[in-house]
């Protein structure tokens, strides 16, 4: 095992978070390289944990969820178990997109993806108030999303 990468890696990981629908035949096109030493590349890329899964990028949009939330919640208190507690609740919904564990005022933020502020209301009143241990959610709306990534450039 290397865990070392060299430019063909790096070339290999832009690639792939740009399309990660591409076959390996087009990324070895792309990189100059045969399909067989590029098939072993991206093996080993994944065995090693640079390349954690493939996914689909779905707009949200086009499915109703028209409101982006960036939620801070702060817990009562912050032992392991109510941690843990809380991580494992709030994982369980589906408007939940994202979950940080963030240092400061705050314990946690949370991306959520409803249909409009009703939608919303209802979630954190059915929903996040009530998991044990909240002591206050704050909420954000997003008007306007300005840069909206989700490729690292891998640069060697």
């Amino acid at each position: 095992m290397s865990d070392k990468l060299d430019k063909m890696d790096a070339r290999i990981l832009n690639l792939l978070q740009r399309d990660a629908s591409l076959g390996v035949k087009e990324i070895a096109a792309e990189i100059g390289l045969s399909v067989s030493p590029t098939f072993e590349r991206i093996k080993r890329l994944r065995k090693e944990g640079y390349i954690e899964r493939y996914v689909v990028l779905v707009n949200r949009e086009k499915l109703g969820k028209h409101l982006l939330v960036i939620c801070t919640v702060t817990l009562k208190q912050q032992s392991l178990e109510t941690l843990k507690s809380f991580e494992e609740a709030v994982s369980k919904f589906s408007e939940v997109l994202e979950i940080m564990c963030i240092a400061g005022n705050h314990d946690y933020l949370l991306k959520i993806a409803v249909k409009d502020v009703e939608d919303y209301h209802i979630f954190v009143m059915k929903n996040l108030s009530a998991i044990p241990n909240v002591s206050n959610v704050s909420s954000n709306f997003v008007l306007k999303e300005i840069k909206k990534e989700t490729a690292l450039e891998v640069q060697i």
